[in-house]
């Protein structure tokens, strides 16, 4: 995540979600000042812990897949529409790999949805995630109010309620370890676009079914 996003995301959140929304810049050039090797020690002294990883499949397999991306990438939607869903009949749902996804955060729509994602019990998660890749397009448009909106809008279509959405949305420390973890984990493994993928600790750019398949099947 570029530094002026980090810190920008870190200090607006700290003042709540409905700050948030109206403050955050959606471009890169309009946050201000980088502030350099302090972005570090912000980070560090956030508690990420309470930060649940989310998996499909068994422990033990013996294959572990890792995706890093974006709800408001494109290309993360494309993979979600014509990948994943290969992906998991053919070797998450026969336990040949474990699938985890992580999200990056390149935008601030992209942490609200994240939001909306993570508000739910844990075993919701993936089902609000494929709304939100159905749906990138529409909730994707117009102002930033008329997206945090249409991202309530997804929660409770996905069968949060609407209260929870609201709670979810208000809860700016959970906001901002969303925001240290998804950078120590980019950090961690070097990512610089989505989707990208970790294959038993190798990396790998955005990947047809096809190479998918070549190399889950080497392994």
């Amino acid at each position: 995540m570029n530094k002026k996003i980090l810190l920008a995301l870190i200090l607006v959140i700290s003042f709540g979600l409905g700050g948030y929304f109206l403050m955050m810049p959606k471009k890169v050039d309009q946050l201000g000042p980088t502030f350099g090797a302090a972005n570090a020690e912000i980070i560090n002294e956030i508690d990420t812990s309470v930060i649940r990883e989310m998996t499909l499949g068994i422990n033990d397999a013996p294959i572990k897949v890792v995706e890093y991306a974006s709800f408001t990438c494109p290309h993360c939607r494309s993979f979600h529409d014509n990948v994943f869903k290969k992906l998991k009949t053919n070797y998450i749902d026969t336990n040949k790999i474990s699938f985890t996804y992580r999200e990056i955060y390149f935008d601030r729509f992209g942490l609200w949805a994240s939001i909306i994602a993570r508000c739910g019990a844990q075993n919701k998660f993936f089902a609000i995630s494929d709304l939100l890749y159905k749906k990138q397009s529409e909730w994707t448009k117009g102002s930033p109010a008329d997206i945090a909106d249409s991202l309530r809008r997804v929660g409770v279509v996905s069968g949060l309620a609407q209260d929870d959405v609201e709670a979810c949305f208000k809860d700016g420390q959970k906001a901002q370890s969303l925001v240290a973890w998804s950078e120590k984990n980019s950090k961690k493994d070097e990512i610089t676009s989505t989707p990208s993928f970790i294959i038993n600790g190798k990396k790998y750019a955005n990947l047809s079914y096809l190479e998918f398949k070549q190399i889950l099947d080497s392994e």
